[in-house]
């Protein structure tokens, strides 16, 4: 790996935490960064899974060889399960689970559908049923108790989404005028609401 794109690896990485309760201590989760275009709708966010960061979060050394493969369930309109890298710090001895930062540990959805759902009963004024994302495995489509469930988890106000409602609004806005808007590892766009508001803006109250 090139030293300037390992640089920008570690610039990227969002986690690099360990899981105490989920998985035994010695496994870290690790996002990989997503180069190109990824707000196109024709990029295959996915396909970043094959990458692995060498340099060890924990020791700061380029350790981490391959150490196997995992499959994960990422469902969207253009996957169903995904392949995802496994390393090993050879110095540490810490194992790494490496994630496509659309997909989040122990969730069967990806980002990119969740922003999906945001915008049909939001910002199109849709119904729970008319807002459930459509995805490449039709029996996979979420209930609508699941859409309130990852709604919530962005905006626990009450009267219900009273700060998610308009904030979506202003996106909206935002992205109908071309304003080019990015925070952390996210540019704005409609497939990356989710993950935007996420980061961008805290609304769990």
């Amino acid at each position: 790996m090139q030293e300037g794109r390992k640089k920008a690896l570690l610039r990227a990485l969002i986690l690099a935490r360990f899981r105490a309760v989920r998985e035994p201590p010695s496994n870290t989760i690790l996002f990989i960064p997503l180069s190109g275009n990824y707000c196109n709708p024709d990029f295959d966010w996915a396909a970043c899974g094959e990458e692995i960061i060498r340099l060890c979060p924990k020791c700061s050394c380029d350790t981490i060889i391959g150490h196997g493969r995992r499959r994960k369930q990422a469902h969207d309109e253009s996957h169903d399960w995904i392949e995802t890298r496994r390393g090993l710090c050879t110095r540490c001895e810490v194992t790494f689970t490496f994630l496509p930062v659309f997909s989040l540990p122990y969730t069967h959805y990806s980002l990119i559908v969740r922003s999906q759902a945001l915008r049909q009963y939001f910002l199109e004024h849709g119904s729970w049923e008319s807002a459930l994302p459509h995805l490449k495995d039709p029996d996979r489509v979420p209930d609508p108790s699941t859409l309130r469930r990852w709604f919530h988890s962005l905006d626990s106000s009450r009267p219900a989404f009273s700060f998610l409602r308009p904030a979506l609004e202003t996106m909206a806005q935002w992205l109908t005028r071309g304003e080019r808007l990015e925070y952390g590892f996210v540019r704005l766009s409609w497939r990356t609401l989710f993950p935007f508001l996420q980061v961008f803006w805290p609304l769990r109250l």
